[in-house]
């Protein structure tokens, strides 16, 4: 299962440049990870400095 970003998003970017697979991408006012790519790593997640990503 895919992560998600929450409405916590800062719209920071960092994870968009931590995603080894690219499927983090800004959407409606906050990055949004498409989950048909996601490969569940977690990068994202631990990149985040205000923890707004969590497994779906």
């Amino acid at each position: 299962m895919a992560y998600v970003i929450s409405d916590e998003c800062t719209s920071c970017g960092i994870c968009a440049s931590e995603c080894p697979v690219e499927a983090i991408s800004m959407g409606d006012g906050k990055y949004e990870i498409d989950p048909d790519v996601c490969t569940d790593c977690g990068v994202c997640a631990s990149a985040c400095p205000v923890e707004a990503i969590s497994p779906a």
